[in-house]
Parts: structure tokens; sequence; C-alpha cells
């Protein structure tokens, strides 16, 4: 009996030092049940995209007004999201196929799929994951992940915590997709620490959302901004400055990231794991190694850089390679060059490439163009003289047009100048109507291929979230996102100069 007592007390203190630092629950999980076999399951699974792809083709063919290659890149591009939405089949699978269709079909060059390869956003990523792998290796992830982790104590407080973290990475970290880079790595840290799917799920839809969300906070939030602020000043002769757009973006921005919290906390967690307790354990602080710090001085300099790109002209893209070289430099570097490869997430490169060529299809073929002059037509903002209803229509256009269009930079480059030649022709005030159309463009979660930082984060090894549950968050948070506009304009922004 002693030696049995001895063997359960050891197998007991095994497993109180390995418990993770989630606690587990002293209810007993029921085992989950086994689901019946089917005859023709494939078949069941096919009807609804088989019918939503034939209903798309006869709607694509029915206007008069659209040429013969905007309606293959509009077919192509609606399929391909019908595909992402209804199948489990792989997302970059889906878009390169998509693209390869529309090419057979004459609706987009043989060239804009290697061109978009090369393009720079291709290489901010590339040079964005290897950032990311050296920051997991080095223990820099480990060390945030355990100032975050450490100061909350339920699963609640974890969640509010991050989000409180991740807004002034916009300040920081001028790309959305560089900011997830660097994100991943905290998630892949707490994601490990748990076997709860739920959990983990609600994580990967929470990290990207606020990044997404927060963007507005700063004029370097995105390359978009840069763009429509530029388009500004050559239309209309006005400008934004960093202060200003801080001024008007920041407080909105932290409202709709701590709203879009409390949403993904009351549509994906229940009331018991929120309030699930976290047993973190103690760790003893040790000094920062020489790799975290030539990695931590590297992310520095990169940040610096991002930030003073107008004065030394190196675009954000190439920073971000130049940093990945240094960190793989033989001798000095933290990571091995093929250690840096394997950090790169390749099947998400091939997906974004194919995500452009379908994006510069519906740019050059005319159907994002079209999509807008209908739009502008049916919500009758033309002829509109009340401004809340130009309100409430801007913050729609500018909201869904992600949907059609899902490169960040070429919405604003395609939307800006419409809608200010609107405003001027309706005598509204310029400023007011790119910054709210911006606040609109910066919100894209329908889709996983609606952003970048979407992308990163579903295409992860192992649990992350599925096109259906971002699609169960949109319909929440686009109403969420409207109404936040609609009341910060009334009780802030016409008050601070955004009157329209």
């Amino acid at each position: 009996m002693g030696k049995v007592t001895a063997t359960k007390t050891a197998n007991s203190s095994v497993k109180s030092s390995s418990t993770s630092i989630w606690t587990r629950f002293d209810a007993q999980r029921k085992p989950p049940k086994k689901s019946r076999s089917r005859h023709f399951r494939w078949v069941v699974d096919a009807v609804v995209p088989l019918a939503l792809t034939f209903t798309a083709g006869i709607a694509v063919l029915l206007p008069g007004s659209l040429p013969t290659p905007a309606r293959l890149a509009l077919f192509a591009f609606i399929l391909a999201a019908i595909l992402w939405s209804t199948t489990s089949i792989n997302a970059d699978y889906i878009a390169l196929a998509t693209v390869m269709l529309l090419i057979l079909a004459g609706g987009s060059p043989q060239e804009q799929l290697f061109d978009a390869l090369a393009s720079d956003v291709i290489w901010l990523m590339i040079g964005a994951f290897i950032l990311g792998g050296a920051v997991q290796k080095t223990g820099l992830a480990a060390r945030l992940t355990q100032l975050v982790v450490s100061r909350a104590k339920t699963v609640r407080s974890l969640f509010w915590l991050l989000t409180t973290v991740l807004i002034p990475l916009s300040f920081l970290i001028p790309s959305t997709s560089g900011r997830a880079a660097v994100a991943i790595p905290v998630f892949r840290s707490i994601a490990n620490a748990t076997d709860d799917r739920r959990i983990v799920r609600a994580l990967a839809l929470l990290m990207p959302t606020i990044i997404l969300v927060s963007t507005i906070v700063a004029l370097v939030g995105a390359g978009s901004h840069l763009v429509a602020n530029d388009l500004l000043q050559q239309i209309a002769k006005k400008h934004i400055s960093f202060a200003q757009w801080a001024l008007y973006g920041l407080p909105f921005g932290i409202a709709a990231s701590y709203a879009s919290c409390w949403v993904i906390m009351r549509l994906f967690l229940d009331k018991e794991r929120l309030d699930r307790r976290l047993q973190v354990p103690v760790q003893t602080s040790k000094p920062f190694s020489q790799a975290e710090w030539k990695t931590l001085g590297v992310v520095v300099v990169m940040i610096g850089l991002w930030l003073t790109e107008t004065w030394h002209g190196l675009e954000i893209a190439t920073v971000s390679v130049f940093g990945a070289l240094v960190l793989t430099l033989p001798g000095i570097g933290v990571l091995k060059w093929k250690e840096g490869l394997k950090a790169v997430s390749w099947n998400l490169i091939v997906f974004v490439g194919a995500a452009l060529v379908l994006g510069q299809a519906l740019i050059d073929s005319g159907a994002a163009q079209w999509i807008i002059n209908q739009l502008f037509i049916v919500t009758g903002i033309v002829g509109a003289e009340s401004r809340t209803v130009i309100l409430f229509v801007l913050a729609f256009i500018s909201l869904t047009s992600h949907i059609y269009m899902t490169s960040h930079t070429a919405r604003a480059a395609a939307l800006v100048p419409a809608l200010l030649y609107l405003g001027s022709s309706l005598q509204l005030n310029p400023v007011a109507v790119l910054f709210i159309s911006t606040v609109g463009m910066d919100y894209c979660l329908t889709f996983p291929v609606s952003s970048k930082a979407l992308l990163m984060f579903q295409e992860l090894e192992g649990e992350t979230y599925k096109p259906a549950d971002l699609l169960r968050l949109s319909s929440v948070l686009l109403l969420v996102h409207l109404g936040l506009m609609v009341v910060f304009y009334f009780g802030y922004w016409r008050w601070i100069g955004l009157q329209l």
C-alpha cells in the first residue's frame, strides 16, 4: 500500500506540474457523440454551393450595362466567396482555382497572376512571418504572453487585456499583416495552453478583429490611410495631419475595439468559460538573452523606419525584407535561413497572390466601379438632401466595400475619388466625407479574404476559426459598427470639425 500511495502521489505531482494555465472544471466532460454516417453526404453538402453558384451566374448575366470582362471577374469573385463560405475546401486552393478559371475564360491576362506574386504585399508578409518566427523562437513572444496572462485572472479579463494591448500597435506597426505577425506568437502560446476549442476559436477571432477595427486610431495604421489622405490633397486641397487623425480616430477605435471584444465574448463563449480562473505558474524573471536583445533591436529599428518612410523613401515591404535578412544573417542572426522560411505560411502567400488577381480583375474590368455606381443609384445618395440620410448611405457603402474589393488600398484608390466628387456635388465637407468613409473601409470582417490579418490567423496550424464563424460575427459587428459611426458623428465628430 505504501508503494501504491507513493506512486499515486508521484503521478499527481507530475500532473499538477504539467497543468496548463487553465484550471480544470470539476464537472466531468461528456464524451462526444459519434456522428451517424449518412449516404451521399457529399450530395447534401454540394446543394447549397451549387444553388448559390447557379443563382450568381444568372444574376451576373442580367445587367445589360456590364461588359463581358466585368461579368467574368464578378462571377469569379462571387464563386470564390461562395466556396469560401459554404465548403471546407482550402481557401488558397479555391482562390487559385477561381483565378485559373478566370484566366482560361479570358477575364484576366496570364501575366496578372505572376505580377501578383511579385507584389510588395507578398514580400511584406514574408518579412513579417520571419519576424514573427524570430520573436517566437527567441522567447520574446513568451515574455509578452506572460506579461499579458499574468495580469489576467479569468478568461474574461484575458480578452479585455489582449484588446488593450493590441490597440496601440496601430501607432507602431503601419500594417495589419505586420501587427498580425507580431500577435500570432502570443496567440500560439496561449492557445497551446488550453484544449478548449471554443476559447481558442474566440481568441482566433478576437485578435485579428481588434487589429482591424483599431486601425483607424492612427494615420499610419494602414497604407490605405496615406493613399486616402493623398487623394484628399489632390482633389480637395485639404490634408489631415497625424495629430488630427488621432483626434478623430482614437476615441472611435477604442470604443469599437472594446465593443467588438464584448460581442465576441457574448457570441462564442458562455458565462462558465468566461469566468474560468487562470492558474498562472510563477516564473522567475530572467535577464534578456543576446538573441532577444538582437531581435528587439531589429524590431525597434524596423518600427522606426516604418514611421519615417516619407524621410528615407524605403517602403514598408523593403524594410520588412531587410529586417528578415538581418535576423537570418549567418553568425549574427537569431534564425537559420531555413528556419525563417519554415516560419512563412506559404499557402497564405499563394492565397493572397490569387486574391490580389481577383481584386485587380474587379478594378481593371470596371466591375468594382459598376458596383459603386449601382450603390449610388440604389441608395439614392445622389439626390439626397438630408445630412442624416447621407451619413447612413456613406456608412453603408464604405462598410460593405470590402465585400467586392478585397484590397484595402484598392478600396481607397477606387472609392475615395468617387465619394469626394460626389461630396463636392452635394456641397459636403470633404474632410468629413473622407474620414467617415475611411472608418467604414477599415471594417473588413465578412470573409477571411477581406483582410490579410484574418487570413493569417485562419491558416494557422491547429484549431482556429471557420469562415462561418466570421460570417456570424460580421452579421452582428456590421450593425454595431454602423451604430457607433452614427453615435460618434452626432455626439463627437460634428463638434470637432467633421460636420458634413
